[in-house]
């Protein structure tokens, strides 16, 4: 909670400046106009960004939306530095729901997804329940599904499909199970047969599960090829193993989410070897963010992707065109001019 409270200490500051008499906290509505302030200077940044690339809007294949009981345990584990994160990590938006829906609408987000994730047998149907809901009075998000190594996995699979499911989430890191565990072979076999895409957290960053690094997945893509996996973090911290992967299974893609960011540079910087690799593979790079749970502003999340150096056309494709591809969303509808700095 750094960055709010250093914006709060702003606030405070502004309106001290304006009422010199007054050392009150501030009130829920002086809260409140500083909040909104905040906001649209951030919506002028993204938009900025949007412009120097020649997007008006984008596509986030990897942001977090869940129940708000479970949503609470996962900002507290961030607020304790738990042992899966090893630092601190502060929450920039720590805001009610609807307020970050607001906010990605704001930020030119034409679609994105509600990433969410069971880390023991039974949650997973009740969470995509939870998830069809939420998709249903959210047109604009993904509809996202996740499921568990258990043996009702299968059938929750094809309750969310029936649902509408358009992308999962499995997340061997936190659910620390193993992506060849037979109960899952029907899993696979599903979203490989639907062409259904599943973002999964294989990588052993930010540190190393039972079962994430390239191998596993690599076992599972072995047995079925044309499943869609998208891999989160760029594989984070094993970049060169994942691309190497995504070279070999033309269905594979990867998301930015977090990578190239200040945050994860300091400890895991991905290796400028790599990025003639990564422009290559142009065409399989989407737009993933981690919003709300980022440390940092969205912008910055841009910013870092813009610093690659990779130019427009490939910022293009990330932030936008990619991702509309995969989940067949059509075009950008209002596509802006580039930037002369761009």
């Amino acid at each position: 909670m750094a960055d709010q409270i250093g914006q709060d200490q702003r606030g405070r500051a502004g309106t001290a400046a304006a009422n010199p008499v007054s050392d009150q906290a501030p009130s829920s509505a002086e809260r409140e106009r500083a909040e909104h302030e905040r906001a649209e200077h951030e919506r002028a940044e993204v938009a900025a960004f949007r412009r120097s690339v020649g997007l008006t809007h984008l596509v986030d294949v990897h942001t977090h939306f869940m129940p708000q009981r479970v949503l609470a345990k996962v900002w507290a584990y961030f607020d304790r530095a738990g042992p899966l994160i090893g630092r601190s990590w502060p929450i920039t938006y720590r805001q009610q729901e609807q307020r970050r829906v607001d906010l990605l609408r704001g930020f030119g987000v034409r679609a994105f997804t509600a990433m969410l994730y069971p880390h023991k047998p039974g949650m997973a149907r009740w969470l995509n329940d939870w998830a069809a809901d939420f998709a249903a009075r959210t047109p604009d998000c993904l509809h996202t599904a996740t499921f568990f190594a258990e043996p009702s996995a299968p059938d929750d699979v094809r309750r969310a499909l029936e649902q509408g499911a358009r992308v999962f989430k499995s997340h061997l890191q936190v659910g620390g199970y193993d992506p060849t565990d037979p109960v899952l072979d029907p899993v696979w076999g599903l979203l490989a047969e639907t062409g259904v895409p599943v973002v999964t957290h294989c990588g052993s960053g930010p540190v190393p599960g039972a079962h994430t690094g390239p191998d596993p997945v690599a076992r599972v893509l072995a047995r079925h090829p044309r499943l869609r996996l998208v891999v989160a973090h760029l594989g984070m911290p094993e970049y060169h193993e994942f691309l190497d992967l995504a070279e070999r299974h033309d269905r594979v893609m990867l998301d930015t989410t977090m990578v190239f960011t200040p945050f994860i540079e300091e400890t895991a910087p991905f290796p400028a070897d790599a990025l003639p690799r990564l422009a290559d593979l142009g065409d399989r790079i989407l737009l993933g963010t981690d919003f709300p749970n980022i440390p940092y502003s969205y912008v910055d999340a841009l910013r870092a992707l813009a610093r690659t150096g990779l130019g427009p056309a490939w910022l293009r494709a990330v932030c936008h065109d990619n991702a509309a591809r995969l989940f067949d969303l059509g075009p950008d509808p209002r596509p802006g001019p580039v930037s002369r700095g761009a």
